[in-house]
C-alpha cells in the first residue's frame, strides 16, 4: 500500500480543516489584531499543542469511546460551548483603543503562558477538531498502516497546525495591517465575540440533539 498517496489525502483534508472559519481561527485572529504578533504567536502555539491531545486520543482509541458514550460526548461538547460562550461574552466587552500602540504596554494584554492556555484549551475543547480526528482515524487512515506511520502523520499535524496559525497571526499583527484596522479594533473584537457565541449556540443544539431533547 501507497502510505504516501494516504499521507497527501490526510495533509489536503487537514488544510481545508485549518483554513476554514472556527474556534482557533476567532481566537488567533482576536488576539492577534488586539494584541500583537508575540501574543498571537503563544495562541498558536497553544493551538499545536492542544493538537496533541486529539492525536493521542485517537491513536489508543478513545475518540471512538467518547463518540459512542452519549453522556460523555454531550458532556465534552457542554464544556467546549462554554468556553466558546466565556470568550466570546468577554471579546463582546471590547472598548475602543484611544491611540496605536506596540502592543507591550497595554494593560489588558495577557501574559504569554495565559495566551499559550487559551489557545491549548480552545483546540482542547474544539470539538470540530475533535471529529476532524474521529473521521481521520477511523475513515481515512486504513487498519492496515503501521503505527509507525500513522505516529508520523500526527507529527505532522501538529507541526502543520503550528505553522499556519503561526503565519496567520504574523499576517494579522503586520505593521500594515495593524494600521489599517487599530481604529476598529473593538468591533474586530465584538465580531470574533458574535462567532465564538454563535458556536457556542451551535454545540448546544448539537448537545440536545445528541441527547435526543430536540427533534
Amino acid at each position: 500500500m501507497s502510505y504516501w498517496a494516504e499521507f497527501l489525502t490526510i495533509a489536503t483534508y487537514h488544510l481545508l480543516a485549518v483554513a476554514s472559519p472556527g474556534p482557533d481561527f476567532a481566537v488567533v485572529t482576536r488576539y492577534s489584531l488586539s494584541y500583537g504578533r508575540k501574543v498571537g504567536a503563544y495562541v498558536s502555539l497553544g493551538i499545536a499543542a492542544g493538537i496533541i491531545l486529539h492525536v493521542t486520543y485517537s491513536l489508543v482509541g478513545v475518540a471512538i469511546i467518547i463518540k459512542q458514550t452519549q453522556w460523555l460526548y454531550a458532556a465534552i461538547l457542554t464544556a467546549g460551548a462554554l468556553y466558546l460562550a466565556y470568550m466570546g461574552v468577554g471579546a463582546l466587552q471590547s472598548k475602543p483603543k484611544p491611540a496605536p500602540n506596540t502592543h507591550e504596554y497595554d494593560p489588558q494584554r495577557p501574559s504569554e503562558r495565559r495566551a499559550f492556555m487559551t489557545g491549548f484549551i480552545t483546540n482542547g475543547l474544539n470539538v470540530k477538531a475533535t471529529l476532524f480526528f474521529l473521521t481521520l482515524f477511523t475513515v481515512v487512515i486504513s487498519p492496515e498502516t503501521p503505527f509507525t506511520w500513522q505516529m508520523g502523520y500526527a507529527v505532522y499535524l501538529i507541526i502543520a497546525t503550528g505553522i499556519w496559525f503561526l503565519f496567520l497571526s504574523r499576517v494579522l499583527s503586520s505593521e500594515r495591517v495593524f494600521k489599517r484596522v487599530w481604529r476598529y479594533m473593538h468591533w474586530v473584537d465584538r465580531l470574533m465575540g458574535l462567532l465564538l457565541i454563535g458556536l457556542a449556540v451551535h454545540l448546544l443544539v448539537d448537545v440536545l440533539s445528541e441527547l435526543k431533547i430536540i427533534a
